[in-house]
């Protein structure tokens, strides 16, 4: 089972939080993977008796008052979402001073598992994929929440092919707590995020739509538009240069995928729309 990108090993043995039941009903049977602001754990559910996703925070974050108050707040933000596509949030709380979310559990993999296995994905198959992070992301706004953390790490691909995203409302409730420890530096991967979080912290509608097509850039030419070292360098691209047409980029690194599944104009100039700055 791989979950956020990462494979179940033996990394739960040590794992402090492994055999502890949260607030008595959430039994940690297992680590699945481990992030920069929080860790992800297979649980048993006692009192529903089924198997959960519960994602625990670091240490130390639990210990702001306001922002467990955020956490809480979006958390609850995003368990009212109701979509096929997104993945449920079934309970939040707080154990040890360590606030958790517990979530639906999907057996499957990550869009950055496909992308490194199959990328270039056919223009085809990658629209498809879209549409149903659209339809994820299309809910979460009629709700007026951002997701502010769109990236393959986050878009979970059940067994059954049924394309799922995850971590709404979570990246909110972290940069917000973080954004003054760390001088502007936000939650996020900076291949992703769009101009204006990284000039002016804030993130709208428009800021999803931006990470969604730099992800389907990546799709259809298996590489991201900007790299570089250090990661400021990348930032500096995003908010100073245009993203370069796909079409363009897989036929110079792809010759021969370019001539048998070109990438068609019009999804040429979707990536354009969504990335345009």
């Amino acid at each position: 089972t791989v979950y956020w990108s990462f494979v179940v090993t033996a990394t739960s043995l040590g794992d402090p939080l492994v055999g502890r039941v949260l607030d008595g009903r959430y039994e940690i049977l297992s680590r699945l993977a481990r992030g920069g602001m929080a860790t992800v754990y297979r649980a048993h559910d006692r009192r529903l008796t089924r198997t959960v996703a519960v994602k625990v925070m670091h240490d130390g974050l639990g210990d702001d008052a306001e922002f467990a108050r955020k956490f809480d707040r979006e958390a609850r933000c995003a368990a009212t979402l109701s979509n096929p596509h997104v993945v449920s949030v079934f309970d939040q709380g707080v154990d040890d001073g360590r606030p958790y979310i517990v979530m639906e559990f999907v057996t499957g993999c990550t869009l950055r598992h496909i992308i490194t296995r199959e990328a270039p994905i056919p223009p085809l198959r990658a629209l498809e994929m879209m549409e149903s992070v659209a339809s994820a992301l299309s809910s979460a706004h009629e709700a007026g929440l951002v997701h502010r953390d769109v990236k393959p790490e986050n878009v979970l691909i059940s067994e059954r092919g049924q394309v799922k995203v995850a971590d709404f409302g979570l990246a909110r409730a972290v940069s917000n707590h973080t954004a003054t420890a760390t001088q502007g530096l936000l939650i996020g991967t900076v291949s992703y995020l769009p101009p204006e979080l990284l000039t002016t912290g804030r993130a709208q509608t428009w800021s999803d739509v931006y990470s969604t097509g730099i992800m389907l850039f990546e799709m259809l030419t298996g590489t991201k538009p900007y790299t570089g070292e250090p990661p400021i360098t990348v930032a500096y691209k995003h908010v100073n240069e245009d993203v370069p047409l796909p079409s363009e980029v897989l036929a110079r690194k792809h010759p021969g995928q370019a001539r048998r599944d070109p990438i068609p104009d019009y999804v040429d100039a979707l990536v354009t729309a969504c990335t345009r700055r």
